[in-house]
């Protein structure tokens, strides 16, 4: 990769994303490109694909948008920031995945219920136990 500027085309395949997701993270303000060409092009130098890799490094580790938003800020201004400031991110974003395996795990036991009330068999639907459930416990929502 060119260590001056590079094509938004070289810098997607280069971070393993489409063209149209850097799009994307400039729309979003994630990720701008430094310059452009004279014909228009954006140019990207090397700082700005060290942040798209911090972008998908984020990503990859289960970050929403908004949240790489947060750690770019605090990454941009780390000589203000504390180490504090910065695990508290990742401690949030912890609980949020706990609390979201609590919800999967019920949902799982609930789904377990239906299929264990299933006899699963070839014969009609017509008085199926899982929507027969579904629909009932449709009636009390």
């Amino acid at each position: 990769m060119n260590t001056t500027s590079n094509k938004i085309g070289h810098v997607a395949k280069a971070l393993g994303v489409s063209v149209d997701t850097l799009r994307f993270y400039e729309r979003e303000g994630l990720l701008v490109p430094s310059l452009r060409s004279e014909a228009g092009y954006r140019l990207y130098s090397a700082q700005d694909v060290q942040r798209g890799h911090f972008i998908m490094h984020a990503k990859a580790v289960g970050f929403s948008l908004a949240e790489i938003a947060q750690l770019l800020d605090l990454e941009v201004t780390r000589d203000a920031q504390t180490c504090h400031d910065v695990k508290q991110v990742v401690d949030d974003k912890i609980q949020e995945i706990e609390s979201k395996i609590l919800d999967l795990r019920k949902m799982k036991q609930s789904l377990k219920g239906l299929s264990d009330a299933c006899c699963g068999g070839e014969e009609s639907a017509i008085h199926c136990t899982i929507l027969d459930t579904l629909a009932e416990r449709g009636n009390h929502a």
